[in-house]
């Protein structure tokens, strides 16, 4: 079995060489020898997932104890599946050496979406007129095809006689063998499909080839197309609804922002702090008067912080339910629609962010944080794709000697966040200035457990969650007392806001709309006007971008779905969210909530004043504001998936 495997691992890296050197042009202009070998070490990462699929039955056949009596036939049998099935993965491969050129990315799910309108004559004349042009392609494949069949191990009787079957072993020996090998390949193969065989690791998917890659069509070198169409099988693609014209969509909204601000850029320092499942819930400076005003929330330090020194809203939302929807939405300014961002082929696109922005035209240093294991959740990939220089996560922290390494590690997920967050504040008194940082935390995150020397420390609350809560706020608290005494401190613009919501408990966080609601806090040590809480204005997780690069005065067109919160009319302010759960979108603009179907509005509440959403007003608000709310809406829609599916993210220079 190890034999085959090894032998399909050599035919995937040829088709990687091929689709390398017949698409040299692409990447001769900054693909080091070095960087190229490190690129084909990536992909062995994506190869693996895409051999152990497609060879699951081969893998079975040849470890299941049940062919010892009818070796030669059973071996004949699996000697055909495998040519087949491996001689198809390498046609795949093969021909995206050809359109590739065409997309800019490999081959995905979607293909069959795109062709399926098609007539299958012509279908047939375009293949077969590639076939021609590119002879030498189907030879290859022949003659891979061939190596296949001939290599294949065991051949079973006439070939190698029984000894590659079970002929030099006795009956009782053969099980056991066969047994303990099932045993032990089993959880190898999983944990080789997932990409890693920890709780903290999600399924690889294509987006982690952003990984590896210094440019974005690099990621063609590093995926296999087998693979790139097995994990977006299941992905809805973008489709772009036909709402309205293209130049009616531009003027009821766009997402390129063409700043006409006279005053200088200010390169002030950016941190961006994203607290794992931090709702508004839970925070005792947004719900003063709940439960008659008892309610007294688990964050003493982000309260004093928003009582005396920061810039708050009432009306801010996430703008979306996952930790890998929140980073596209806080960093990027791309909201979360249908799928998240991470899982679909989208995620190759080029794609900006403050990152990318003060890095690449403001010559910022730029670091992305997170205590789990490099690699995990798919941050570090993302980071990359959207123009961080820097990753820091666990590897780095038990790398740094100024700290405790894995006696940190809170063995579950990441490095405790106390001590995390210092180690954050430690690497940004490192960093040259101007900096731009994220930091994204970990320990209220399940199975909600606190520290050893903290049991009992906090309050426990209604939910096993709570206590996390109580415990990263005193890490912050911590983090910020050892960041004001650094030199960079003053000259620092922070924005703190959550991924998304969890373990909402009263009637208002439960519904539709309150299970978005996050926090979105702005602290300028040095700017004494920056501070209050609006009240009016709704806001969501896509204008923390434009608010931060406004704030900077920055100079430079942009792509950002949001809006320059503090140079925006309060009454511009919007928020739009996709609803998992009714697969359909939410739409908040002045006093209303409107629910959209994507073809439809089936309902309408006024969120101000009915929080619990008992009143449907479809039927009774003004019709001139619903007929806003619903354009207006669609404008973004269509918009957003055009450029999703055109790769139309950034603005072209």
């Amino acid at each position: 079995m190890l034999w085959d495997l090894v032998v399909i691992y050599c035919a995937y890296t040829l088709c990687r060489a091929v689709f390398l050197m017949l698409n040299w042009s692409l990447f001769a202009g900054s693909l080091t020898f070095g960087h190229g070998l490190e690129l084909f070490g990536a992909g062995l990462l994506f190869d693996t997932p895409a051999i152990l699929y497609t060879n699951a039955v081969i893998i079975l056949m040849l470890l299941l104890p049940l062919h010892w009596k009818e070796c030669p036939a059973f071996y004949r049998v699996a000697r055909w599946i495998y040519t087949i099935v491996n001689s198809i993965a390498v046609c795949m491969n093969l021909m995206d050496c050809v359109y590739f050129p065409f997309t800019g990315k490999r081959t995905t799910a979607s293909v069959f979406a795109e062709f399926s309108n098609e007539e299958t004559g012509e279908m047939l004349k375009i293949f077969g007129g590639q076939f021609l042009s590119h002879w030498y392609l189907v030879l290859l494949a022949a003659i891979v095809t061939w190596l296949f069949w001939r290599l294949f191990q065991p051949r079973g009787n006439g070939e190698n006689g029984r000894d590659g079957c079970n002929g030099k072993y006795s009956v009782s020996t053969y099980y056991v063998v066969q047994v303990i090998s099932l045993l032990v390949a089993i959880p190898l193969c999983i944990g080789a499909i997932r990409g890693g065989f920890t709780k903290a690791t999600r399924p690889i998917t294509i987006s982690n080839a952003n990984q590896y890659v210094n440019r974005p069509v690099e990621t063609g070198i590093v995926l296999n197309t087998p693979f790139s169409i097995m994990r977006t099988l299941k992905k809805t693609p973008f489709v772009v609804p036909d709402y309205m014209s293209d130049e009616e969509a531009s003027a009821l909204y766009t997402p390129l922002h063409t700043p006409a601000d006279s005053a200088a850029f200010t390169p002030r320092n950016v941190v961006v702090v994203i607290l794992e499942s931090f709702s508004k819930q839970h925070i005792g400076f947004y719900n003063k008067t709940l439960r008659n005003g008892t309610y007294k929330g688990f964050t003493p330090f982000l309260d004093s912080l928003l009582t005396t020194s920061a810039m708050t809203y009432r009306y801010s939302y996430a703008n979306g339910r996952k930790s890998i929807e929140g980073m596209p939405s806080v960093l990027s300014s791309l909201p979360n629609f249908v799928e998240p961002l991470f899982l679909t082929p989208a995620s190759l696109n080029t794609m900006s962010g403050l990152a990318r922005e003060l890095g690449e035209n403001k010559g910022y240093t730029t670091a992305f944080f997170h205590g789990a294991q490099n690699g995990s959740m798919g941050f570090q990939a993302f980071a990359r794709a959207t123009g961080f220089q820097r990753y820091y996560g666990r590897d780095e922290y038990n790398a740094d000697p100024n700290f405790n390494g894995d006696a940190d590690f809170d063995g579950t997920w990441a490095i405790w966040d106390e001590e995390f967050f210092q180690f954050f504040a430690e690497q940004m008194s490192q960093m040259k200035e101007p900096f731009m940082t994220a930091l994204f935390s970990a320990s209220s995150h399940d199975p909600f457990v606190v520290p050893k020397k903290y049991q009992g420390h906090f309050p426990q609350g209604e939910r096993p969650l709570q206590q996390c809560i109580a415990y990263t706020d005193y890490a912050l608290k911590r983090f910020f007392e050892t960041a004001s005494k650094q030199p960079w401190f003053k000259n620092t613009l922070f924005v703190i806001t959550a991924d998304h919501v969890s373990q909402q408990i009263d009637p208002f966080y439960c519904t539709s709309l309150g299970n978005y609601s996050v926090p979105i806090i702005f602290y300028a040590p040095s700017d004494q006007s920056l501070h209050g809480y609006d009240e009016e204005r709704v806001v969501e997780q896509i204008d923390i971008m434009p608010t931060v690069l406004g704030y900077l005065h920055y100079d430079v067109p942009f792509i950002a779905f949001g809006f320059d919160l503090f140079n925006t009319p309060s009454n511009e302010g919007l928020a739009l969210h996709w609803l998992p759960e009714s697969s359909g979108y939410e739409y908040v603009w002045g006093d209303y909530a409107l629910q959209f179907d994507g073809k439809d509005v089936t309902a309408a509440y006024t969120f101000r004043t009915d929080s619990t959403f008992s009143h449907n007003v479809l039927n009774t608000m003004p019709h001139a504001t619903r007929d806003h709310m619903e354009r207006q809406m669609k404008s973004i829609i269509q918009q957003y998936m055009q450029r999703m599916t055109s790769d139309n993210l950034v603005v072209k220079k």
